[in-house]
Order: structure tokens, then C-alpha cells, then sequence
């Protein structure tokens, strides 16, 4: 088994540049925009390019920590980070770490970590699970059990095999799918201005 590779989190990135600073700002806007429909959103979210794609979703991995409650047992104290973890190959680079850098949530500071093998996960509350792993998808979800993590992909069938929060790339335009019975079951509460922005499949919820 490879060995894990623990993120840059502790280092300090230099001073977040002009186009991260747009990704966050971009991503934040479209998820706090609950007027418009969902295919208005949709076209807002084109992505050119690979790389514009993986910057958008790098935004919104950081957005997904400001639009989630987690159940206070998934913090060990009051100090603990959100830890965003990346299973398997890493599309993002450097810039997942350059958003998240001096980033503070609900008073937590944003960490990033990355593991090669989903038997490694530790300490985790945002994961993406990268395309690399779709093959052993049903093992990383059976692993992870009712952990409290907000499990993030972008497999064609990823939300409807249980991950939480799909990103769904099609025509150039990227989307959200959110499977709410797997958020129940990891004890995870999903802002509804999030939801709004997403095709949501699995129960409803009865919240407004």
C-alpha cells in the first residue's frame, strides 16, 4: 500500500493571486444566488477548459465547509481544522491549497490533506474522491461506515452509490447532485442555499 501523503496544510502559501481570489469569489456567489433556477446556475458554472474546471471545483471543495453543519462529535475540540482530504490522484495542484490558506470557517481553520489509499483516511470532513478510485468506490464508502464526512466525486454514478455531492460535467457546464439520505446518514446538515443549486436525488427533505 502507497503511503500517504499528508497535505502542505501547515505551510503558508504566498498571498492568495488575482485568479484564486475570482474561483472563490465566483463559486461563493453562484452557491449564495438562490434566486435564479438551477439551469441558470448551471450556465454560469461553464468550464472551458480542465483547468478552469478543476479551479471551479477546488472552489467549491472550500464553499462545501460554509454550507455544511457537521455534528460537534466529528471535531475532536473546539480547535480542530476542517480537514479536506483528496483520495487518489490529485487533478487540483496547488490550487486547492492556495484557496484554502488562511481560510477560517465557524472559527476552524481549513487544512488539506491527501491519501493514496482509502484505508488511510483518517481524520477527514470534507472528501473528494477522486476518478481514480471509482473502481473501489463501494469499499471506500463501506470503510467510511456513518463517519460524518461530506464525500465528494465526480464518477457519473457517484451520488447514486451513496457519495453526498456529485459533480456532474456535461456540455462544458458543471452541476451539483446531492444525495440527501447519504447526508442524513453521515449526520451531515446541508444549507438549503446549496441545495437550491443542485439536482437532488435520494429523500427530500422536509426542512424548507
Amino acid at each position: 500500500m502507497a503511503a500517504v501523503t499528508l497535505s502542505h496544510s501547515p505551510r503558508r502559501a504566498p498571498a492568495r493571486g488575482p485568479r484564486a481570489r475570482a474561483v472563490v469569489a465566483a463559486a461563493g456567489w453562484l452557491v449564495l444566488l438562490c434566486a435564479p433556477p438551477a439551469h441558470d446556475a448551471a450556465r454560469a458554472m461553464d468550464s472551458r477548459a480542465p483547468a478552469a474546471e478543476y479551479d471551479l471545483k477546488a472552489a467549491f471543495l472550500f464553499n462545501f465547509s460554509r454550507f455544511v453543519e457537521w455534528p460537534p462529535e466529528a471535531f475532536a475540540d473546539p480547535s480542530t481544522p476542517i480537514t479536506i482530504g483528496i483520495l487518489g490522484n490529485d487533478p487540483f495542484g496547488g490550487n486547492l491549497d492556495e484557496i484554502v490558506s488562511g481560510e477560517v470557517v465557524r472559527n476552524r481553520r481549513l487544512v488539506v490533506r491527501r491519501f493514496q489509499d482509502f484505508a488511510e483516511v483518517g481524520e477527514c470532513h470534507i472528501l473528494f474522491i477522486s476518478s481514480s478510485e471509482a473502481p473501489a468506490l463501494d469499499r471506500v464508502f463501506a470503510a467510511l461506515g456513518n463517519r460524518s464526512v461530506l464525500t465528494v466525486g465526480e464518477s457519473a454514478d457517484f451520488a447514486a452509490r451513496s457519495g453526498v455531492v456529485a459533480f456532474v460535467l456535461s456540455h462544458n457546464r458543471l452541476r451539483l447532485r446531492i444525495n440527501l439520505s447519504a447526508a442524513r446518514a453521515a449526520h451531515l446538515t446541508i444549507s438549503s442555499q446549496l441545495l437550491r443549486q443542485a439536482e437532488i436525488v435520494g429523500e427530500r427533505s422536509s426542512k424548507p
